[in-house]
């Protein structure tokens, strides 16, 4: 699965946004200089993000944006979805029942790729912007074991954090 520029230059500047607006609003201007993304389309995502409850404008000299829900109520998941952008890994249309062959069959790993992208957005609703801004986004993922040679299931690795704990 790839994200697009969208989801991610949105991510992006509301991270930002929830770095600088300790007491007054952000203007676009200052982030798209921070991130080195195009004002033009920092208004197009912030219209979307807008509509989607992610963000508040204020007007009037000193204005721009601030967050609605501030950065601990606001999930990574709910601004790539307030964008348009699909948390999917397969190809077929999820909201349809057929599938991407040519004869609207399923393809053979379609429960793989649907399942691997309801992980994505159950991991991206589950970080919020404040943690994101936080750093405490790395080793939250929990790596499996290879399976044992005697077919037995597989069996979570500790993460470095716990294994240093342990210790």
């Amino acid at each position: 699965m790839k994200l697009s520029t969208k989801g991610r230059y949105a991510v992006m500047a509301l991270v930002d946004l929830a770095r600088h607006a300790e007491s007054r609003p952000v203007s676009l201007a200052d982030i798209a200089e921070r991130q080195e993304i195009s004002l033009s389309y920092l208004e197009q995502l912030f219209a979307r993000l807008r509509r989607g409850g992610l963000v508040k404008s204020v007007r009037g000299p000193g204005g721009g944006y601030t967050l609605a829900r501030g950065a601990s109520g606001t999930r990574v998941a709910d601004i790539i979805l307030s964008v348009d952008e699909p948390i999917t890994a397969t190809r077929c249309k999820s909201s349809s029942s057929i599938g991407c062959h040519s004869d609207h069959s399923r393809c053979l790993t379609h429960d793989l790729w649907a399942e691997l992208g309801n992980q994505i957005h159950l991991y991206l609703s589950s970080v919020t912007l404040q943690d994101v801004v936080e750093r405490r986004v790395l080793g939250t993922a929990r790596p499996f074991a290879a399976p044992a040679s005697d077919g037995a299931a597989l069996q979570p690795r500790p993460s470095a954090a716990t294994a240093v704990a342990a210790e």
